[in-house]
């Protein structure tokens, strides 16, 4: 594994790569209300404050009320009570189910996705060749930015070109956080809360989404810097795979911290999926040496990297430490573990069945006439 990727995991893996609970940094009052303040303070004049009446006493609110039912007018209604969520285990139901089949679902397709890229290996080969040969008798065009472009593409590792999409899409999901028309949606898709009337769909989405500048740059840099290494261990499909369900796992684990200890609010971030990816990792290669970046002549191996991360973790769940979601990285973490050491022997060594069904739905053509199917009468 190469030092200088790998080296910026102690730089993200406390503080700033970990999954940011989002009551200290967003809430739905601030990003409903902050655009109508910033209005305004425009306008060059305030309203006019309302004045606060003190309460009334029991015995006067009911002799008011008195006067008023003699007058034969209604009196007004007690104002609504804000709801409080109840920790119902009941409404993890619906997270757990959608949990198991987007794992299923995500490592079936990464077989079937593997599959047909085997199939292509030979046509895409002869392709190659046949546009070397016509690079070659093509005039070179000096300066041409889609050629430099192409050049840079072609420098990259595989795990480097799986990642970009990745990257591409947080860096989406960050800019549409800047939109004003769109923060009611961002909240409700784009961040996972167990109180949330949307369970299953912010479990993904709240994968890709970020808040914070600096949140995201640092989760994408460790994302970047340990992608050739995860790639080469289990090729992009299985990679893929690999980080989507721990994306939900992670968000599922966080959910049911939250119920249990009740303390509800909207969290965001791909630190549980790049907890999964770091564990694994670690796990698979646990005497590799890793350092900080910024002290480089400290080097410790990724083994006691991991418990230390773990360690950390686990603490700030049990103090019940609230300014990261300590749940989803530990539940990140824990199932990359499980994969590296179970997972890849129960689940992706035994796709076989699955790509023997694809393979015969592809080549399967078309019945023929005749009761054999093959044109005999």
């Amino acid at each position: 594994m190469n030092r200088s990727g790998v080296a910026a995991v102690m730089m993200a893996v406390r503080g700033t790569v970990f999954r940011w609970v989002s009551e200290d940094i967003i809430s739905t009052h601030y990003l409903t209300n902050r655009f109508t303040l910033q209005t305004q303070q425009r306008c060059g004049f305030r309203k006019v404050a309302k004045k606060v009446e003190p309460k009334k006493g029991v015995a006067e609110e009911a002799e008011q009320n008195e006067i008023l039912h003699k007058k034969g007018v209604a009196p007004a209604p007690d104002p609504p009570t804000p709801h409080v969520p109840t920790r119902s285990f009941g409404r993890l139901v619906k997270p757990f189910v959608f949990t198991i089949g987007f794992t299923g679902c995500s490592f079936g397709g990464a077989a079937i996705w593997q599959y047909e890229s085997l199939k292509s290996r030979v046509q895409s080969y002869f392709d190659d060749v046949k546009t070397d040969w016509m690079e070659k008798i093509r005039p070179q065009k000096q300066g041409d930015l889609r050629k430099q472009m192409n050049q840079w593409w072609n420098s990259l590792s595989d795990g480097q070109k799986t990642v970009t999409g990745i990257i591409a899409a947080n860096a989406l999901v960050f800019c549409c956080w800047r939109v004003p028309s769109l923060q009611r949606s961002m909240v409700k898709y784009f961040t996972s809360n167990p109180s949330s009337k949307t369970l299953c769909w912010p479990m993904l989405l709240s994968t890709f989404s970020h808040y914070s500048l600096f949140h995201m740059a640092a989760n994408m840099y460790v994302l970047w810097s340990f992608s050739s290494s995860i790639v080469n261990m289990m090729g992009k499909e299985q990679f893929i795979a690999l980080y989507l369900s721990a994306g939900v796992i992670s968000t599922f684990v966080s959910y049911a911290s939250k119920t249990a200890m009740g303390r509800f609010g909207p969290s965001l971030g791909a630190s549980g999926a790049i907890m999964a990816v770091l564990a694994a990792v670690c796990t698979k290669m646990p005497e590799a040496k890793l350092a900080i970046i910024f002290l480089p002549m400290y080097t410790f191996t990724a083994g006691n990297a991991l418990k230390a991360i773990v360690a950390l973790d686990a603490t700030g769940l049990i103090l019940g430490w609230r300014f990261f979601d300590h749940a989803a990285h530990l539940g990140g973490a824990l199932f990359g573990i499980w994969y590296i050491i179970y997972g890849h022997e129960l689940i992706w060594k035994k796709r076989e069945p699955l790509v023997k069904m694809w393979h015969d739905f592809r080549t399967r053509g078309p019945p023929g006439p005749g009761p054999g199917g093959n044109g005999s009468i």
